[in-house]
């Protein structure tokens, strides 16, 4: 009904939570994994919770590393313990030849400084829930990444972020529903967020960029299968 294809179920939050993202990818052929150790669980990256994200982030069904990143608003964790664990997974991501999912809050000077000196251009990835300016798009493009747009675009109160939508290349955006968080105008009270509100922001973002709705999707859906390889997995 809302023209979802495939779903990437984003396995951050333990071993538990991996471990299941991983097993519904290898039950639906429309569903796909990453793996990886967030932000805020960046203490817990001992060597049992590693080894595992070590040895799933390996599976044809894991398409990417992450989410990881830097996020100095609410510092759950020390930064210092935020920083290596994001050093430790882009290593995985570019041993793996796989694209990293990038959370990053409060942080972006540190954020693009280690992916730069880290080679992270190496394996491109995507910022998830984009909700910066168009400096720090620019940034992220720079490195080929793509930007990510989540319910947040919908909302009327960020004006450096719908400019930052239409600033951004056909070729390096795709939405996501950032799910069970930020369901977009006009859902935006219902939670959780699921994969078929998604049409709302790229029903929004196509407006943002002046172009038809189908052209958006037809771009996003490009973009999304390049970038994570969807398609590929040996059923």
């Amino acid at each position: 009904m809302a023209g979802v294809v495939a779903v990437l179920d984003v396995g951050v939050g333990g071993n538990e939570r991996s471990l299941a993202a991983v097993a519904l990818a290898r039950k639906r052929s429309d569903v796909y994994a990453s793996v990886g150790i967030d932000p805020h669980e960046s203490g817990t990256c001992d060597s049992e919770r590693w080894s595992v994200v070590e040895a799933l982030a390996a599976e044809p069904e894991v398409v990417a590393i992450g989410e990881t990143g830097l996020d100095y608003f609410y510092q759950h964790c020390p930064k210092d313990l935020q920083r290596q664990a994001f050093v430790r997974q882009i290593a995985l991501a570019r041993r793996l030849n796989k694209p990293l999912i990038i959370h990053t809050r409060e942080a972006a000077i540190d954020t693009i400084d280690i992916l730069k000196s880290e080679q992270a251009q190496a394996v491109g990835g995507v910022f998830h829930c984009f909700t910066a300016d168009k400096t720090m798009a620019r940034a992220a493009l720079d490195l080929g990444f793509l930007v990510s747009f989540s319910g947040i675009l919908t909302f009327d109160s960020d004006v450096q972020l719908s400019e930052a939508a239409r600033f951004v290349p056909d070729n390096q955006f795709v939405v996501e529903t950032d799910s069970p968080y930020l369901s977009p105008v006009p859902v935006r009270r219902c939670r959780p967020c699921e994969p078929a509100f998604v049409v709302h922001t790229a029903r929004h973002l196509a407006m943002l960029r002046g172009m038809p709705f189908d052209d958006l999707c037809a771009l996003t859906t490009a973009n999304a299968r390049r970038l994570f390889a969807f398609g590929t997995k040996v059923e």
